[in-house]
Parts: structure tokens; C-alpha cells; sequence
């Protein structure tokens, strides 16, 4: 007997598969329980999906700089914070209870060589479906995430003493105070941030500022993977204690700001660029920027801009993104540095 295959058959066959699976995912007899475990074969193919689609995003949703391997305490930090407990760490079990998930997340000094820079940067700013793995809190700042693919990389060789001291910064951290002791790691018991160039300093800042942020991150209106992270487990009397603890430490000074840079007192009316005295001058209401590390204003103008293609209209309406978009690339850096200089005791 001869079976003749015509289209009709092979919709047919196919409507019937379709419908047989609807059948057994209806009838709940597929186990979902994370203790039943995947195939050897259905783990090799989920795995292998992932990391093609991971080269293949990444060869074109990825900018042209992925790695940063310099001022890796605030990606330490936040690894002990939101990482760790999944991943495990140099000296760190990760915990069992993560480790009882299906699938369990890799041990990362083991498998980041696996992948290239690009390939660990798409992967942690976007996350993986079906997987524990989340994405970054915020899209929109991938300068930490190039500080992250930079600590990725050390992992393979890093010691448990190394972790501790990038993670936890222990020169200062021990005599903290309890509240304090989890900002510390990062920005250290004296708000001076350890020197790094991408953490600010919080020592002598305005209270109602540090306190503002510290909400606005909680919020996820402003964005930072760290701060977000940090600041969403904080009660709002844990805000305010922070606040005050740094702002009443010795560093910043509301002192003017140098007029070395035409724009700090002038303005630029052609590009409708207010002067940046207007509202940081001593007095005002807004954040004290005199002796505010250089690198870090300029990270933070470069954020305000965001994407090139995107007109002021569709920034976001606070004052900063807009008068950000407006200053030129080339004045950036000589700008931030103008602003940076009147504290002398914490170098830019």
C-alpha cells in the first residue's frame, strides 16, 4: 500500500502534533519541578542556543568599547551585593539554595573564558531568558557594565584576598558603623570613595542631595545597577541617617567654582547653555560640584547625553540631560576639570 503525501496530509499531521502537546501541557503531566532536572541532551541544546545567540547579539548590539579594567571596586561591590549569592566567588560558596535552581548558575572563574568581551557585555547588560540571570538594572549605563566585564575577567585567577579587598575595601570598612558598613565597600566610611575615578565623593555633600538621590535610585528614577541595588532595601529613616552621616564628614566645600572654563560663569546663549554657576554656586540648592572628581562629571555629562540620535524632546525634562545634550564632546573633559578644581584635599 502506497501512501500518497500531499499538503493537506502534512497540515493535517502537523495540527494533530500541535494539538497532542497542547494536550499534555493542559493535562499537567510535564514536570516543572526544578528537582527533576533537564536532559543531558536538552541542557547541551539550551546551553548551546544561548551562547550562539549571544555571539550572534553581540557582534551588532554591542558598542565599539566593552571593557574597562581600571576602577573595578564599585563592579566588586556589586557583585558581592547581587551576584555572589548565585554565582559563588573567590573564597564565597555560592548558596545552596541558588545552586538547588534549574539550571544553576555557572561558576564564572571556570566559564567567562568561553566567551569574548562582547559576548560578556551583551550578556550582563541583557540577561538570559529561561535562566536565574536578570539583566542590568538599568540600560542606560554601560560604562558599569564595562566595569564589569573588566572584573569578569580577573576571576579566573583572583584570590579570595584579592575579592575582599576589591569587594570590600577593607582599609576602612572594619570601623564603620553597622549602617554605614554596606556604602563603605564602595564609597568608604570617610565618603572619599577610595580614589576611584567613577565613584563620587559623598564626603561634605548637601544632605537634602544625598538624601534626594538616594531615593531616586530606590525608585529607579535615577539609573545605576550598584545604587539601584543598594539603595532598594534602605527605609527612609536608613536614607536619612546616610545623608547625614556624609554630609557632615570633612571634604567637598560650597566654595565657587573656577572660571577657567567659559561656560562655568558665561554660558554658551548660542547653544542656550546656562552658565553652570547659575546653579551651583555657593548657596544654591543644587549639588555641591567644587571638588567633585573630574572623571566622575565627566562620566556623568557623558550619561546625560545618552544616544546622539535622540532630540531634546524625547530626553528626559529634567534640567541636566538637556543642558548636557548641548555641550560640545570636545569641552567635556576641560569643562569637568574646571569644575573639579577648589577642593584640594581629595585629588580629582
Amino acid at each position: 500500500m502506497t501512501l500518497r503525501l500531499t499538503w493537506k496530509r502534512v497540515l493535517a499531521s502537523l495540527a494533530a502534533l500541535a494539538a497532542a502537546a497542547l494536550l499534555f501541557a493542559w493535562s499537567g503531566l510535564f514536570p516543572l519541578a526544578a528537582t527533576t532536572g533537564h536532559w543531558a541532551v536538552t541542557e547541551w541544546f539550551l546551553h548551546w542556543t544561548m551562547q550562539n545567540s549571544a555571539r550572534t547579539y553581540s557582534a551588532f548590539q554591542t558598542p565599539e568599547y566593552v571593557r574597562d579594567d581600571h576602577a573595578l571596586i564599585s563592579a566588586a561591590g556589586h557583585f558581592r551585593q547581587a551576584c555572589q549569592v548565585c554565582h559563588g566567588a573567590p573564597g564565597e560558596a555560592p548558596s545552596p539554595a541558588m545552586q538547588s535552581a534549574t539550571p544553576h548558575a555557572p561558576d564564572l572563574a571556570r566559564t567567562v573564558t568561553h566567551y569574548s568581551d562582547r559576548e560578556l557585555f551583551w550578556i550582563v547588560t541583557h540577561g538570559v531568558k529561561y535562566t536565574g540571570m536578570p539583566a542590568w538594572p538599568t540600560q542606560d549605563r554601560p560604562d558599569e557594565v564595562r566595569r564589569m566585564v573588566g572584573f569578569l575577567r580577573q576571576l579566573p585567577t583572583m584570590d579570595a584576598g584579592r575579592y575582599a579587598e576589591l569587594s570590600l575595601a577593607t582599609s576602612n570598612v572594619a570601623k564603620s558603623p553597622p549602617l554605614v558598613r554596606q556604602c563603605a565597600g564602595c564609597h568608604g566610611s570617610d565618603g572619599l570613595g577610595h580614589g576611584q575615578p567613577d565613584i563620587p565623593i559623598l564626603a561634605g555633600q548637601k544632605r537634602a542631595h544625598l538624601y534626594t538621590a538616594l531615593r531616586r535610585y530606590a525608585s529607579g528614577a535615577r539609573h545605576s545597577g550598584p545604587m539601584q541595588v543598594a539603595a532598594a532595601t534602605l527605609t527612609d529613616s536608613e536614607m536619612q541617617a546616610l545623608a547625614r552621616h556624609y554630609a557632615q564628614l570633612p571634604g567637598l566645600h560650597d566654595a565657587p567654582l573656577d572660571s577657567a572654563h567659559p561656560l562655568v560663569n558665561g554660558g554658551d546663549r548660542a547653544r542656550q547653555l546656562p552658565a553652570c554657576a547659575r546653579c551651583h554656586a555657593p548657596g544654591k540648592t543644587a549639588p555641591i560640584l567644587a571638588g567633585q572628581r573630574a572623571g566622575y562629571l565627566a562620566d556623568r555629562l557623558r550619561a546625560w547625553q545618552g544616544d546622539e540620535t535622540v532630540i531634546d524632546l524625547h530626553k528626559p525634562q529634567l534640567p541636566m540631560p538637556v543642558i548636557a545634550k548641548r555641550i560640545p564632546e570636545d569641552q567635556i573633559e576641560p569643562l569637568a576639570r574646571a569644575i573639579s578644581r577648589g577642593n584640594r584635599q581629595t585629588p580629582p
